[in-house]
């Protein structure tokens, strides 16, 4: 998707004989676009960790050759990964209670009764949503997508909603809005499939340089009482609009479905990140919706009420679209559940230069948000207090996080600096956050394993237990360097690559 500078365009080769559903044979090969390849920018990697981490430990070893003992700093670093942790058990252990879209069910035997009863009692039954009073409306999908970069994805993509996803009776529509800078040959190739599938419409967004612009037209166009919002990559279930419609009918104005990886069978690193977004959108977000009742629209595979989405609409300036309308939403009072039933595929980056500037981007528009709306959340009327606690912890927590528990490092080697090693008799509280610290990533994982929509190879589970540790400390150095870009005004979106997929749609039953 492209970005309002600094955009990055990687083109990739399509294999031959594409598929066609409605008889359109192989498509049209898709014409180079010039890339231009933004470096990852070690020098602001080192630079700000020098400021984070290398003068702490200088100022740190003169405070110990001073007789300081820095036990206290120990200890509060200590405190804040434990609190992180504890918050990780806790929302994975609610996580093994599914929020149900469905009929309240019948249970079968006397120890499933009591156990579903123990359960009530303790809060973690589930949601029981009745079924819907009327069918399911005229829906929508708005398929986003920048052109040049997506072109040989495209077609994957909308076969499969209009081959899969099952209609509601009273009309679907499926609006793929993009934008490109030069014509290319796969829109006539695109403007043939539509006039063979009356259903698509296609919308090139003139003078759009981001998503929120595409998606904000496709808002106006849209003719659904729901608004389905899909990535270029996005595969959506058969039956999404009928289990989002349950929570719509009622008190909710925004669903977010399941997330998952289709490419996860590429190499070791798409296989992390497959095992991440299962914790991701298997754990943390129905377990936040158990909790507080509140739940983030991630950008894709997210069903709106039309009249919410119309009012709430997307703003160009943020780098995280999907989170800025997600806190403006739920400032208005509109009210967003996680359903992670409805499950979509999309596609992983797979290389580390990609996920670098994906996370990036992530880190720096969660900042732009928390900046923008912290204060907000702090004095809305329409949350409880609860939930505004736990945004407090989604926002404000989280960028402090990062700076705050690097400090574990210049604490080490400033003390290595003094005696030569890392004593390992210490204070019982630092071995305990120590233990349970370490403890809360396996337990995610096996949390997330058993919920798993495909679940992952013992071997692929165990490597993401032991690989998630590291795996942290690299998105806390991506989150330093995002705000160091922040404070530089550096708002540079480089387009993360999309790679044909048709090889790796049956990857999933292998690991």
């Amino acid at each position: 998707m492209a970005g309002p500078t600094g955009i990055e365009i990687l083109p990739t080769e399509q294999e031959p004989g594409g598929s066609g559903s409605g008889g359109g044979g192989s498509h049209a090969r898709s014409v180079p676009i010039p890339s231009v390849r933004a470096p990852i920018g070690w020098d602001n990697v080192i630079f700000t960790h020098v400021v984070i981490v290398g003068v702490p430990t200088i100022m740190y070893y003169y405070l110990r050759l001073s007789g300081a003992s820095l036990f206290e700093l120990h200890c509060a670093v200590a405190t804040v990964y434990l609190i992180t942790a504890l918050m990780i058990f806790y929302e994975a252990g609610l996580a093994l209670f599914r929020r149900f879209a469905g009929e309240t069910r019948e249970f079968e035997g006397h120890f499933d009764r009591i156990g579903q009863g123990l359960k009530r009692v303790l809060g973690v039954s589930g949601a029981r949503v009745p079924a819907p009073s009327r069918p399911v409306p005229r829906s929508s999908f708005i398929v986003a997508a920048y052109l040049p970069n997506e072109q040989e994805i495209i077609f994957e993509t909308l076969e499969h909603i209009l081959a899969t996803v099952r209609r509601p009776e009273a009309g679907f529509e499926v609006i793929l809005a993009y934008n490109t800078p030069v014509d290319l040959p796969i829109e006539d190739e695109l403007r043939r499939f539509a006039e063979r599938n009356p259903e698509l419409k296609l919308l090139r967004v003139e003078g759009s340089e981001s998503k929120a612009e595409n998606l904000n037209a496709g808002i106006d166009a849209a003719s659904g009482e729901i608004v389905g919002i899909l990535d270029a990559d996005h595969h959506p279930p058969a039956d999404c609009f009928e289990r989002a419609w349950r929570w719509l009918e009622g008190h909710y104005d925004v669903v977010q479905g399941r997330n998952v990886i289709r490419n996860r069978a590429t190499n070791f690193l798409t296989r992390m990140i497959g095992v991440e977004f299962e914790c991701m959108y298997g754990v943390s977000h129905p377990a936040r919706s158990l909790i507080v009742d509140t739940a983030i629209f991630g950008g894709s595979n997210g069903y709106w009420r039309v009249e919410a989405l119309r009012r709430t609409r997307f703003d160009q300036g943020f780098m995280t679209e999907d989170i800025d309308a997600s806190s403006r939403a739920l400032l208005a009072g509109y009210r967003i559940v996680a359903d992670r039933s409805i499950v979509s595929t999309e596609l992983a980056p797979t290389n580390f230069r990609s996920l670098w500037f994906q996370r990036k981007r992530w880190s720096q528009g969660w900042l732009e948000v928390t900046l923008r709306y912290q204060r907000e959340f702090w004095s809305s009327k329409k949350l409880s207090l609860k939930q505004k606690l736990y945004w407090t912890y989604l926002l404000l927590y989280r960028e402090l996080y990062p700076p705050i528990t690097l400090q574990i490092l210049p604490i080490i080697a400033s003390l290595l600096m003094i005696q030569g090693e890392v004593p390992l008799r210490a204070h019982w509280y630092l071995w305990v956050t120590a233990i349970i610290t370490l403890a809360s990533g396996p337990f995610q994982t096996i949390v997330a394993v058993k919920n798993a929509f495909v679940r992952p190879t013992l071997r692929t589970a165990f490597e993401y237990a032991l690989f998630v540790f590291f795996y942290v400390i690299v998105k806390n150095m991506i989150s330093v360097v995002a705000v160091y870009d922040h404070m530089m005004k550096r708002t540079d979106w480089v387009v993360t690559r999309r790679e044909m997929t048709a090889r790796l749609q049956d990857s999933g039953s292998q690991q």
